[in-house]
């Protein structure tokens, strides 16, 4: 997904072999392959441009021909009105009160199927479809007769659709202009799997007869009229008819998913490094089994992955510099003596505006079925927080008007993030041992006490239940961002001139006799980072006593 910079043009960025600037990641673990049974799907809602806040939609009676308003969630752009139910579900950023949660990532396709037409893009379909379904089920048959009826405004574009029971992916492209709607399949991720997208058109071949499996009735036949496919019906490739399989989507793309892979499962994840990094080979699989059974702080860390320990680990070459900084500016690519280069594009990033693991609980009441763990800005040093699915009201540090791209506001989380996140991008392995230790401490107490007010709220009447809950999100929300802001001064103080002050304690600084600042550490460069010194200017620097 690129939020508020994408545009039609991303089609023809992809058709030309190029990164988006922007994009998303969604990660799916089925029933099964949770410890606690949960659904589990992941978001990254990363852009260069996008404000992190968390949106809501209170429940609501509709009279007949009353109107919503549809905009285009990048843009603000207004597309039209469709008509109201007579009632409307409950939303908290990507999750509404019955537990069902979806998330996205935008993959462009052939650029001639864009449709200026249609009046619903792919973020209002997201948030209308939260509005009006209970199931995941119910979601693919809303999503996909809105697009029907009033067509569909986006490019191609995956779907992460779960509820307590199953998740999904869906992956839908417009027809152009050509006829209204769109073509899709969905596939439900079986239990005991993990899954994936990231930009890339994840559905290959699938079964034509099967009920865990979903589809328009012209998928195929309307990619052999464009001329995509020729083949029989059984051999049709969701993913190569209607998606760019360039380098771009796969080493850009894929491979984030590859790397989800690689760490949580026992297969040999390796045998697909030819598909990454040269589409050859059979593509990657839509699941793996995992090695055993991923927590709610697993997905969390999935979230903040940099290729560590793979090949594509973006600590390990001098790109890094010399505090081994996982981040590369953007562009994604550079062209040096006409050769093209690529930054490698992770999970984590920094020009994220919110992320959340959506834990989706069959079993709980229902003001407790859905928990969106909600951070703001770079996944890999935000503070998840637990937003009940029943909150009555959004936390003041993730609201909507506090503070936006270009208006600094130390109430709003992302600020107080960003401000402690792009510290550490200047010296990066200096501070994140400092950076993890509040962090980790914050979510380890959040967590736990998660499971108290959980405890209590099982003896609570369902309207109690939604007061309790609701001051609990709200409490822990503000107080770790206050935590932050606390820890961005420190950080701030600690690091300040590239020196590192000395401590008596985390946090407690060091001090002469006399009171004054002690002698701080001179922390210096990396080895590696000397010895490009001196290969490259060793004789103009070289120390020569008389």
């Amino acid at each position: 997904m690129n939020l508020k910079t994408i545009s039609a043009a991303i089609a023809a960025i992809f058709a030309a072999g190029h990164f988006t600037a922007s994009a998303c990641t969604s990660l799916i673990a089925a029933p099964g392959a949770t410890a606690d049974g949960s659904a589990m799907i992941t978001y990254a809602a990363d852009s260069h441009t996008l404000y992190g806040e968390l949106y809501s939609t209170p429940a609501a009676d509709h009279a007949p021909g009353e109107m919503r308003e549809v905009r285009d969630w990048d843009t603000g752009r207004l597309l039209g009105h469709i008509p109201q139910p007579a009632h409307t579900y409950a939303t908290v950023g990507n999750i509404n009160e019955h537990g069902l949660a979806i998330s996205e990532s935008t993959w462009g396709g052939r650029e001639e199927l864009v449709d200026t037409t249609g009046i619903i893009d792919y973020g209002s379909l997201i948030y209308i479809t939260l509005e009006r379904a209970k199931t995941a089920r119910e979601a693919i048959k809303t999503m996909t007769d809105l697009v029907a009826e009033y067509g569909y405004a986006s490019e191609g574009e995956s779907f992460s659709i779960a509820d307590g029971n199953e998740a999904w992916i869906m992956e839908m492209i417009g027809k152009g202009g050509k006829s209204k709607g769109a073509v899709w399949v969905a596939r439900r991720i079986p239990d005991g799997m993990i899954s994936g997208h990231a930009n890339h058109a994840r559905i290959h071949t699938f079964p034509l007869n099967d009920p865990e499996t979903l589809y328009s009735p012209d998928v195929i036949n309307f990619a052999r009229s464009q001329g995509y496919f020729s083949g029989k019906d059984k051999d049709f490739d969701f993913s190569k008819a209607y998606a760019i399989t360039d380098f771009g989507a796969l080493r850009g793309c894929d491979a984030r998913v590859w790397s989800f892979f690689k760490k949580h499962s026992d297969d040999d994840i390796d045998r697909w490094l030819p598909w990454i990094n040269e589409a050859k080979g059979e593509p990657m699989p839509l699941w793996v089994k995992p090695a055993r059974p991923l927590s709610v702080r697993d997905m969390q860390w999935a979230m903040r992955d940099h290729f560590e320990d793979t090949p594509f680990d973006m600590t390990q070459d001098v790109g890094a510099g010399p505090f081994k900084v996982p981040y590369r500016w953007r562009p994604m690519t550079f062209t040096v003596d006409s050769v093209e280069y690529t930054n490698e594009r992770a999970i984590a990033t920094q020009q994220t505006g919110f992320s959340f693991v959506a834990q989706l609980r069959k079993d709980m009441p229902k003001a407790m079925k859905g928990v969106l763990w909600f951070g703001v800005d770079d996944t890999n040093t935000c503070v998840y927080v637990p937003m009940y699915c029943s909150i009555q009201r959004v936390p003041r540090c993730y609201a909507p008007g506090n503070g936006d791209m270009l208006t600094l506001s130390w109430d709003a989380a992302f600020w107080v993030h960003n401000y402690v996140a792009n510290q550490a991008y200047n010296r990066y392995s200096q501070m994140i041992p400092d950076i993890r230790r509040v962090q980790n401490e914050l979510e380890d107490n959040i967590a736990h006490a998660a499971a108290d007010i959980e405890s209590r709220a099982m003896h609570l009447a369902p309207a109690d239940q939604e007061r309790l809950l609701t001051e609990f999100s709200c409490t822990w929300a503000d107080r770790s961002t206050k935590r932050f802001k606390e820890l961005g001064d420190y950080l701030f103080v600690k690091y300040l001139d590239g020196n590192i002050k000395k401590e008596t304690a985390p946090g407690r600084f060091a001090r002469t006799p006399e009171g004054q600042c002690a002698s701080p550490v001179f922390g210096g460069y990396s080895e590696e980072y000397y010895r490009s010194v001196a290969k490259d200017a060793g004789e103009r620097l070289k120390v020569v006593n008389p």
